[in-house]
């Protein structure tokens, strides 16, 4: 490993050579020292500049360094950034000096402090000394003339001059400009996409899902990488069916002419899959080779239209240049049943396809971010004029119909009864044309080129190097980009062809892969339909490409800063929309099929959620639009139909308390907002680990809790509450609900404990909050179950009721799926058709009944009835149930079931009313009962407790929540839910007194028990205005 080595410039022996005066005549200023980076072994050293490199620190600090390129490379994947010191570390510096300590990790003998260092360089810098790194190329050899020799392909010998028989000239050119403005645009895309980075291994696929995400990424690699085997397969074939009209030639039929292709293209396939397991420098030293013959066969072909036709040649059609046969040629000529412009269109565009071959390699590039631009951009010129020219060249050369029958050669003026563009030009072609039995010209012969050429051989070869060198390069490009599809993690089943070997990290997996796939489409046969299947393929990818570049635009992203400033986002999405309709326009069922196969792959990933973060466009655009919402919502007044109970959940630690978190994201789940609150103490802070915050969060993610987490550090429960209840939020979408735990413990713990939690209620109150309090018979904490200790701020809840009895709100950890920390909770179970009871004691706005409501709305709990129970007499029982009824049906609420209670005016039993009053005796001062001491000295002694007096002042109101107790256990014992209104409390109730009615009225109870309270603010109403 390197290490780090801080001294004073100069003061060790074998230091850096003096630059200039460290230090000025009357020593004042210093230049900051140089912290050399260097290898423990100084031969390495010297072998390899990755590993030795000057670290200068700033002026405010030794320790604090001055920016470097080595700390940045923690954002290359599979790298690790070079030291940084923390903040942490600066602000203590001066602390470890005082005390004698070095600034850095550890201390040599010699008292220079060393610090270990990853070494962050390239794949290159890693090789050994004495071993050959990973070949890299150019601009030149590894875009330019890569994506060249594959827009050259297969269709340029074979197809393109029947296709300008069939569109004409000027179609033709059309077609090529429209190809190429597609390309181009995709083209500056990819520049603009590739510039914005470093990009490895991986091409088009690594492009896009790094530009929007693993969503739309992996579909598209998939098919991408499928796609190119296809285009593999197309150029085979293309180089199999020359080779079969070859053998046809000396009169060699191996089987018969389908199954000839077949054969020839099997084997052609094989060979060059042994050449792309050579490596890719034997790949490159072919792709030169057929680079220089197709040159070669370019060069033939033009002198060949130049040089006087022969008779052979003339009755084939080819007379060289002439005026007559270049205006015939410019209009076109249907001929077939699926012969029209876009058809030809979907056959010839497999000739753009190649512009993203030096993209698929770009793990090969020296550098990726200046090759594929210029490379791209520069063959996508080249070969526009190459086409341009072969289509008004041929088309002013060769007829469209010729029989190839010397004696058909007219003799004088005499061309009555001729017919066809051969009459003017001392030809008789009339009888194979009108019986359709011509043999010979642009439209009956895809072997023209060779037949105009000077020496027809070269063009043959020509066709050789352009299949092959395509063929070559998709069957190279395939394996890339699906090996980092694999690596990624993104579909299953697909690992296994992740592996690479040699220096190169070859996919030699992928290769056989796509060896494969290759053969299986070369059993098809027929050029044509691979053509128009390939087509819809890339052009899907070119739409993504596109529309990648023009979404990274569009939500301005900070991250996105291309160095190849020559794009736009129109242009980027006008290729993204014109890519989209071409694919219609081509075959409209390949784009179908094509589209169901992206939807499905997608819906894969969707489902799946990848674990990858990539700093995508979609998360800047989701960003985006969160922000535009929510600053326009600030703009809209709040409406009583818009009402949502907004909830701040004080759960600490939300996988401590999971029932508190299940019960509230069970009514705000897709509904409104949830945060859980963490009010960490100063005694909590210290035992808490670092990455509570983000354990926790996945812990949130894991159990599919739609919330918020937000940690605030308060010296007290009520102190944190009030700041959360005021700070938490944005805009419109802030908390209007507090949700709390029932303090189960509180005749334990301390008063001020006490005191905390009630003026936490009070508060709430105060500040127009509504407020809902959870209590389950066996508590909220499982924290037990975790090695950091509860939050104070929440003292540990203790049963309060059959203490001993396992409860059915929890079940056994070995019922847990997923995880160890995943608990079960009794609002995760269907509750079937159990009741939820509703006691609408006081009129809050509506809050209390809202939450059953959504509630019921929820697939667990949709089948379990609302009760709502209200106070009534006995003498108006019967008109107080209907005018509930009436008032529910308004609400739209569907709760029929209303039933009066007419007894809550009775006294409560005497062992209830006993009982109530035991667990109060603790806190009461029993003042009049003690002579000779004044109540102003007892109260400053034990402030909170209750005097007397107040416990008298307060008597017929504890009766009353005592006595409501006893109904609730009476007609609640099976519910599977119970909400009660809370009492809001006078100003002048003692803590401990209220916290005793908040005791009393849920307890006794087998199921959860919800103290509910509105802000006395409408949130039903039955207008719609």
């Amino acid at each position: 490993m390197g290490q780090l080595t801080s001294k004073r410039a100069g003061s060790v022996h074998g230091a850096l050579p003096h630059v200039g005066n460290n230090q000025q005549q009357d020593g004042s200023l210093q230049i900051p020292p140089i912290i050399v980076v260097s290898d423990m072994d100084s031969s390495a050293s010297e072998c390899r500049d990755s590993q030795t490199g000057l670290r200068r620190s700033s002026f405010y600090s030794t320790l604090d360094l001055v920016p470097q390129l080595e700390h940045y490379a923690s954002t290359l994947p599979r790298k690790q950034a070079k030291s940084r010191p923390s903040l942490g570390t600066l602000r203590r510096a001066f602390e470890e000096v005082e005390a004698g300590m070095e600034v850095t990790n550890s201390t040599t003998d010699s008292g220079v402090s060393t610090l270990p260092v990853t070494d962050s360089g390239d794949e290159e810098s890693q090789a050994p000394p004495n071993e050959k790194g990973p070949v890299r190329f150019g601009w030149v050899t590894g875009v330019m003339v890569r994506c060249m020799l594959n827009i050259w392909g297969v269709i340029l010998f074979l197809r393109f001059s029947w296709i300008v028989s069939q569109a004409g000239i000027l179609l033709t050119c059309l077609i090529i400009l429209m190809s190429v403005t597609v390309t181009s645009v995709t083209a500056l895309s990819i520049s603009a996409i590739a510039t914005n980075g470093r990009v490895i291994s991986g091409g088009a696929y690594f492009m896009i899902s790094r530009s929007l995400g693993p969503e739309i990424g992996g579909p598209i690699g998939m098919v991408f990488s499928f796609a190119n085997a296809l285009a593999c397969a197309l150029n085979t074939l293309g180089f199999a069916e020359v080779v079969r009209n070859l053998l046809q030639e000396f009169d060699v039929v191996m089987v018969d002419a389908v199954n000839d292709i077949r054969i020839v293209g099997v084997i052609t396939v094989t060979i060059l899959l042994f050449i792309s397991l050579a490596g890719m420098e034997w790949e490159s030293k072919a792709q030169i080779l057929f680079f220089v013959v197709l040159m070669v066969s370019f060069s033939n072909y033009l002198v060949g239209t130049v040089i006087p036709p022969s008779l052979e040649k003339q009755a084939q059609g080819i007379f060289g240049y002439h005026s007559e046969i270049f205006i015939a040629n410019l209009k076109p000529d249907w001929r077939g049943a699926e012969a029209d412009f876009f058809h030809m269109f979907a056959i010839f565009f497999p000739s753009a396809i190649g512009i993203l071959s030096g993209a698929n390699i770009s793990g090969d590039l020296k550098d990726p971010a200046t090759a594929i631009p210029k490379g791209t951009l520069m063959a996508i010129f080249w070969t526009t004029i190459s086409y341009l020219v072969l289509a008004v060249t041929v088309g002013a050369c060769v007829v469209r119909d010729a029989s190839g029958n010397i004696t058909d050669i007219l003799t004088g003026n005499i061309t009555e009864g001729c017919v066809g563009l051969g009459c003017g030009l001392g030809w008789n072609f009339t009888e194979c044309i009108q019986t359709q039995t011509c043999k010979y010209g642009l439209a009956n012969n895809f072997e023209v080129m060779g037949q105009i050429s000077g020496f027809t051989y070269l063009i043959t070869a020509g066709v050789f190097a352009a299949s092959l060198s395509s063929a070559l390069g998709f069957l190279v490009s395939a394996p890339k980009v699906f090996q980092c599809l694999c690596r990624d993690n993104i579909y299953p089943y697909i690992g296994f062809f992740a592996k690479g070997y040699g220096k190169n990290d070859e996919p030699l997996r992928a290769y056989l892969l796509c060896y494969i796939i290759a053969v299986a489409f070369i059993m098809i046969a027929d050029v044509n339909t691979i053509a128009v299947l390939i087509s819809n393929f890339f052009l899907c990818s070119y739409s993504l490409i596109n529309f990648s570049c023009f979404h990274a635009s569009i939500t301005n992203s900070p991250g996105w800063r291309p160095s190849f400033h020559y794009y736009s986002k129109w242009t980027a999405l006008f290729g993204a929309v014109i890519s989209v309709v071409l694919m219609f326009l081509f075959k409209w069922w390949a784009a179908l099929i094509t589209f169901c196969i992206i939807f499905f792959l997608f819906g894969y990933v969707i489902y799946n959620k990848p674990k990858v973060n990539w700093g995508s466009s979609v998360q800047a655009g989701t960003y985006n639009m969160a922000l535009s919402y929510s600053v326009s919502l600030s703009g809209v007044e709040d409406h009583v139909k818009n009402f949502r109970p907004q909830c701040l959940v004080l759960t600490g630690p939300p996988n401590q308390r999971p029932a508190l978190v299940d019960f509230v994201g069970s009514f705000t789940k897709h509904i409104s907002l949830m945060i859980c609150g963490d009010i960490i103490t100063e005694q909590d802070s210290h035992t808490r680990p670092q990455d509570a915050t983000d354990g926790l969060v996945k812990w949130m993610n894991k159990r599919k809790v739609r919330s918020f987490y937000t940690p605030f550090t308060a010296d007290s429960l009520r102190v944190g509450a009030r700041h959360l209840l005021q700070a938490s939020g944005l805009g419109k979408l802030k908390p209007n609900t507090l949700v709390l735990g029932f303090k189960a413990n509180w005749r334990d713990c301390s008063p001020d404990s006490i005191e905390d939690y009630i003026n936490t209620i009070y508060d709430t109150f105060d500040s127009n909050h509504c407020l809902c309090i959870l209590r389950m018979m066996d508590g909220l904490d499982i924290s037990e179950q975790f090695e950091f200790g509860v939050n104070h701020g929440f003292e540990p809840d203790d049963s309060v009721e059959n203490g001993d009895q396992q409860s059915p709100e929890r079940e056994s950890v070995d019922n847990i799926s997923g995880s160890s920390d995943q608990i079960k909770t009794v609002f995760q179970n269907d509750q079937g058709k159990k009741t939820i009871d509703v006691y609408w004691i006081a009129d809050d706005g509506g809050l209390t009944l809202l939450v059953p409501y959504l509630l019921t709305r929820r697939k667990r709990w949709h089948h379990s009835k609302v009760r709502v129970f209200i106070v009534g007499d006995e003498h108006n029982m019967e008109e107080g149930r209907n005018e509930m009824i009436a008032l529910l049906k308004r609400f739209r609420l569907d709760f029929n079931d209303v039933i009066v209670m007419t007894d809550s005016e009775k006294r409560p039993h005497p062992k209830n009313l006993s009982r109530f009053v035991d667990s109060v005796a603790p806190f009461r001062l029993y003042d009049e009962q003690q002579e000779g001491v004044s109540v102003q000295e007892l109260r400053q002694s034990t402030p909170w407790k209750i005097t007397d007096k107040e416990f008298e002042a307060f008597k017929l109101k504890a009766e009353r929540k005592v006595r409501l107790n006893e109904i609730i256990r009476r007609n609640s014992q099976n519910a599977a839910l119970v909400l009660v209104s809370l009492p809001v409390p006078r100003s002048d109730c003692p803590s401990a007194l209220y916290m005793a009615w908040l005791d009393t009225l849920t307890c006794g109870l087998h199921c959860p028990a919800v103290l509910i309270r509105g802000n006395q603010q409408n949130v039903l109403t039955f207008y719609c205005q």
